[in-house]
């Protein structure tokens, strides 16, 4: 038989033969309310003719006058004309909702009616949603201080398209796919060369409540972050959220879990201080080796959104920094409050005043690896006989065949599982594993 899949195209291509029916694309796309009943947002610029009993002299009433019967021929709506652009909001004392279901500018009459030609029109009283300004509004950064135009050709050039959008879920059938068609409109008229917006998408996981579930009032499980700021600092939240997972990943919070990332800024904050107090130039090369690997990894982390595990490597190397006692080589200090900055930015420029720094470490540069120096000298590699792991051993990185099986021939169970055997076969990757096969 055939898949689902497979016959249900069969089946689509024997009604299209007998011309009874066929294929077709559905787009499943939800509706898009283009309207708002308050003040705050951008007018509608769309007007309406109002009609007057009949024999009525439109130039002898009044629609603005609460006695006036008049009709607002809403089927009948007409653009406001381009010279008249920006439409403007009134300007209005008591701009709270009401029961008139027209919104508060229904109560603007002076600016809801106006005359044209000797006849009287009424303006829209809805306005736009956010989205009327978000839909667009990467395209307004690039040149905010024009104000001759939205934005113009040459910061649409040097800016456009964005390189990576930062999203949940959520958004991808709203603000953007609604971005998208705005972009797609503004492209076909000539605003901007770009067919597309947005080069690249990454989805952040959703934070869960403590049980599991997704934060609602109605489970009690909702996480208020400035009690969290309040009481650990607005760092550790920061942290913490980064530290949780991957970033694509949907995450339980745990609030307990805070007292650690806590714990680490302190642990940073004292190697610092033990730093500036110390003020020793000189690094042995243990210190300078992992410092330069943790640049490495937190730069190549930070480019990745791997925000957790470049935060992980910091925690290693501060780790390092407070087993040296009180001879923390001063350029140990200051990489690491560099690097602790984007995480921890409060935590970084506190370090950097403490390490006797007048400016902001957001003007300083970032820090840069030497790959020589991230590269192991030895390696430890696991030693397995008939696929199962007897031992360890260490070695050079780039150490033979010959040389590791001499190390391996040293420990004890790995000597032990092989002695009186026939060694079949040596599989051997530098760098990563030894497995001797023995019958």
């Amino acid at each position: 038989g055939l898949s689902s899949l497979d016959a249900k195209s069969k089946v689509a291509e024997k009604l299209a033969d007998l011309e009874v029916g066929g294929k077709k694309i559905t787009y499943k796309l939800r509706d898009w309310v283009f309207s708002r009943q308050r003040y705050w947002g951008e007018p509608i610029p769309i007007y309406f003719p109002v009609d007057f009993a009949e024999g009525v002299d439109p130039s002898s009433v009044d629609p603005k006058d609460d006695g006036c019967e008049h009709t607002i021929r809403f089927d009948n709506p007409i653009p406001v004309d381009e010279a008249d652009l920006p439409l403007e909001l009134p300007e209005m004392e008591d701009f709270k909702p009401g029961s008139d279901p027209a919104g508060c500018l229904a109560r603007a009459k002076d600016w809801r009616y106006f005359q044209k030609d000797g006849k009287w029109f009424a303006r829209e009283t809805n306005t736009m949603p956010q989205w009327a300004g978000s839909c667009w509004y990467y395209l307004r950064y690039t040149d905010n201080k024009n104000d001759e135009e939205a934005f113009g050709k040459k910061a649409d050039a040097d800016w456009m398209p964005v390189d990576l959008y930062v999203g949940g879920a959520e958004h991808a059938v709203l603000h953007l796919l609604y971005a998208r068609f705005w972009h797609q409109v503004l492209f076909d008229l000539g605003y901007t060369k770009h067919p597309e917006p947005f080069q690249k998408l990454v989805h952040q996981g959703m934070i869960l409540g403590s049980d599991g579930e997704k934060m609602s009032k109605s489970r009690g499980n909702v996480v208020n972050p400035d009690d969290i700021v309040q009481e650990q600092g607005a760092d550790a939240l920061r942290m913490y959220e980064m530290f949780m997972g991957p970033l694509e990943a949907v995450k339980p919070w745990q609030t307990s879990q805070v007292s650690g990332i806590v714990r680490f800024m302190n642990k940073v904050y004292n190697a610092v201080s033990t730093a500036a107090k110390g003020n020793i130039e000189e690094m042995d090369d243990e210190t300078k080796k992992l410092m330069h690997k943790t640049m490495k990894k937190v730069t190549e982390d930070v480019d990745d959104m791997s925000f957790n595990t470049a935060i992980s490597a910091l925690m290693v190397f501060t780790n390092h920094l407070q087993s040296l006692k009180q001879n923390v080589p001063r350029e140990a200090a200051e990489k690491l409050a560099l690097m602790v900055s984007p995480f921890g930015p409060h935590l970084g420029e506190e370090c950097w005043s403490l390490l006797g720094h007048e400016g902001s470490l957001a003007y300083e540069p970032w820090v840069e690896f030497e790959e020589d120096l991230c590269v192991d000298d030895t390696v430890k590699i696991g030693v397995q006989v008939n696929g199962k792991v007897r031992g360890e051993i260490e070695i050079a990185a780039d150490a033979e065949e010959a040389n590791a099986m001499a190390a391996a021939m040293e420990q004890g169970k790995v000597k032990a599982q092989v002695e009186g055997k026939d060694i079949k076969k040596i599989i051997y990757v530098p760098g990563r594993i030894l497995n001797i096969i023995a019958k």
